[in-house]
Order: C-alpha cells, then sequence, then structure tokens
C-alpha cells in the first residue's frame, strides 16, 4: 500500500461498563480508520498490549486494512477509558494509558518523511518528540481539541494543520478562534462546534459547513471521522469549501451508532492472550 496518511500515538479501547461491552478507538487509530474508509492509504504507529483490549484494536486495523507494520505489541495492558453517554454524548470517567507510550525509531520517523500528510494529536503523549516529528512530516496535523490556549499556543507553531473543538460556539467565535490559531503558524485551521457544524479558515478563505440534523445514539469518535474525511480530501486536492461539507456530514453519520468505528466486543475475558500471529516487536 502507498501509505499517504501516516497517524501516530493514542489507541485505547472505550468500556461501555453499563452495557458490558468495549469498542476500539483512540484519535490516531479512529483518524487512520476513518481516512482509509474516506479512500486515503493509512497506516498507524502506536503500541497495544497483550490483553484482549490490545488484540480487540489490532484486529480491528488489519479488518479496516489499515497498514499496522509499525505498530508495537507491548507486554502489559492496553490502554482503555470508562465511557457512559448521557443524552447521546459520551462522557469520559477513568482512563488508564496502559502501554500506549511509546518513543519513535528511525524507522518511523522514514515513514513519517515517506507520508503525505501526517497526523497525531492531545492525546497521543509525544509532545516531547512534536519538534522532531514536525521537522520530518511533510505536512502535520494535530487535533487540539479542547485543550488551554497555553497548549494551543506551545504546539501549533510546530503544525501545518490544526484542528481546534468548541462545541457550544457561534459561528462568529469560531472563526475568531481560527484566525487565532493561524496566527501561530498553522495554514489550515478547522474549527468544529459539534451540532453546530464547523469553520475552516486557509488563508484569507473561510469555510463554513452546517451539520445535517442526525439521530444521535453517541458522539464518541465523531471529531475523528471529521479529521479523518477532512485528511483524506485534502490528499485528494479536494477543494475546501466542497470538502468542509463532506468531512462534518461524514461525522454527523457516525453519531448514529455506539462507538468510534463499530467492532463490539464483550467485556469479558480481559486478560485473555494476544494471537501470537499479531505479535510484533516491543521497539519502546
Amino acid at each position: 500500500m502507498n501509505v499517504t496518511l501516516l497517524t501516530l500515538g493514542d489507541n485505547v479501547v472505550d468500556r461501555y461498563l453499563e452495557r458490558g461491552v468495549l469498542y476500539p478507538g483512540g484519535n490516531a487509530v479512529n483518524v487512520a480508520v476513518h481516512g482509509r474508509r474516506c479512500g486515503a492509504g493509512a497506516a498507524y504507529i502506536g503500541a497495544v498490549g497483550t490483553d484482549l483490549a490490545g488484540r480487540t484494536v489490532l484486529d480491528a486495523l488489519v479488518a479496516e486494512g489499515v497498514d499496522t507494520s509499525m505498530l508495537r505489541v507491548v507486554e502489559g495492558p492496553n490502554a482503555s477509558a470508562d465511557v457512559r453517554v448521557v443524552d447521546g454524548n459520551r462522557v469520559f470517567d477513568h482512563g488508564d494509558p496502559g502501554v500506549s507510550r511509546f518513543v519513535l525509531t528511525p524507522a518511523d520517523f522514514a515513514a513519517v518523511a515517506a507520508a503525505t500528510v501526517v497526523h497525531t494529536g492531545e492525546c497521543s503523549m509525544v509532545e516531547d518528540q512534536l519538534g522532531d516529528i514536525s521537522a520530518a512530516a511533510p505536512r502535520l496535523s494535530f487535533d487540539f481539541s479542547e485543550r488551554p490556549r497555553a497548549y494551543i499556543a506551545e504546539y501549533a507553531p510546530l503544525v501545518d494543520i490544526a484542528i481546534r473543538s468548541l462545541p457550544f460556539a457561534s459561528v462568529d467565535e469560531a472563526v475568531h478562534e481560527a484566525r487565532r490559531i493561524q496566527d501561530l503558524g498553522p495554514g489550515l485551521v478547522a474549527v468544529t462546534m459539534g451540532a453546530g457544524g464547523a469553520v475552516a479558515l486557509q488563508g484569507e478563505h473561510v469555510v463554513y459547513a452546517q451539520a445535517p440534523a442526525t439521530p444521535v445514539v453517541d458522539t464518541l469518535g465523531a471529531g475523528d471521522a471529521f479529521i479523518g474525511r477532512l485528511l483524506a480530501g485534502l490528499i485528494g486536492d479536494m477543494p475546501l469549501a466542497t470538502l468542509l461539507g463532506a468531512a462534518t456530514a461524514y461525522a454527523s453519520s457516525t453519531c448514529a451508532t455506539f462507538g468510534a468505528f463499530g467492532y463490539e466486543t464483550s467485556l469479558e475475558g480481559l486478560t485473555a492472550p494476544l494471537n501470537p500471529i499479531h505479535k510484533g516487536v516491543d521497539l519502546t
């Protein structure tokens, strides 16, 4: 596969304790899967554990056609997060990073340099390596989510594409925030507003896309779906005015089902060992 979209960093299983199930997820994993579904040649670099949770993440990536040749399987528990759904909105409770923190190798940086777009984000715990990632990547995307301004001010100068979440903002507020972030260096800034849609700023060009009316079962991963569709479209040179609407509609459609992208698994058997056929080398 020609890898055009490389994501690196976090993976997690989202555990819906009240329902007794879990789903694979994590920003970097979700973006890789949705980018792949939207036509990008996607690869993921990260670390999964040797439990059912780790196997769930890895098997889902393989099933989705995401390149996992650079993924590590590390002895220990996979990252996890406990999730409740309140009126359709996901609420995170306890979280455990497990074995997901890792250090990029020279081989990883070679893959970063070869990709068209590289994506990571505020949950990936790679901030201490972001300067080197930025130097190697032809184009670096970063999800700032709802992080405070001081965090954005520190890392936005290192990225080319910045994604910000302001779920209760007006369009004017979102445009103002996009301009503030653009002044820090990114050439393209997208601000999502939940049910309010999204805005994008590139140079002086401002685009707004309204979110279509969609039945909401679970908003988990909708922002990551937006990013995956956005990056796949950018790789395909889709005009921004068309692309923002497509990304917003795509993200909205994912709210109709539980989990970030499917693959519901029972919480029973969490200590089951990882299938040896997938076991890789610990490079951390």
